[in-house]
């Protein structure tokens, strides 16, 4: 049952790997930083990921086998747009890359009660991100609706050097 996962429950990925999905708690914060921090997503405070855990849990998700985080998505719905859902960082542990786990973890985002009005995903994304351009084109596909890209914010906006522009993916309408 490789890749499996059933929301809220376990179900074996592997003969001994469990993956849960859950909301965050504010424990679940330096977790999501350490995650971060070891990867090469950009990385945030600790105080952001804590945050998200405690005042955005309805719209957060967590991943973890054997009680350890090895994924999570923060998101938001953006004020005065209740009819989106604004993916703000997917983290997947190295060990779990290639199973499916950002994908479930949006998908499980969907199914929530503070989602019940969204049908359109939202991220910015990198030029130079391919994996996250992967992923959404994916759930595009996956949902059988489009992934419409457009620009979002220039690289001239940002205070320090190096860093990309970032386009807006809008996936959608999500049918529910």
């Amino acid at each position: 049952m490789k890749g499996e996962f059933i929301i809220n429950s376990q179900i074996a990925t592997a003969p001994t790997d469990t993956i849960t999905l859950s909301k965050p708690t504010v424990e679940d914060g330096a977790a999501m930083w350490e995650l971060v921090n070891n990867s090469t997503l950009d990385q945030n405070s600790p105080y952001k990921y804590i945050m998200m855990a405690e005042f955005f849990a309805e719209t957060c998700v967590v991943a973890k086998e054997n009680d350890k985080l090895v994924g999570f998505v923060t998101a938001f719905i953006p004020p005065k747009r209740n009819d989106a859902i604004f993916v703000w960082q997917v983290g997947v542990d190295s060990s779990q890359r290639g199973k499916g786990v950002a994908t479930k973890l949006i998908n499980e985002l969907l199914t929530r009660d503070a989602c019940n009005d969204v049908r359109f995903i939202e991220a910015t994304v990198t030029p130079s991100n391919k994996a996250s351009q992967s992923l959404f084109k994916r759930l595009a596909r996956d949902h059988d609706t489009q992934c419409v890209v457009n620009e979002c914010f220039a690289e001239d906006l940002f205070p320090t050097d190096g860093h990309e522009e970032e386009l807006n993916f809008r996936v959608g309408p999500i049918k529910k």
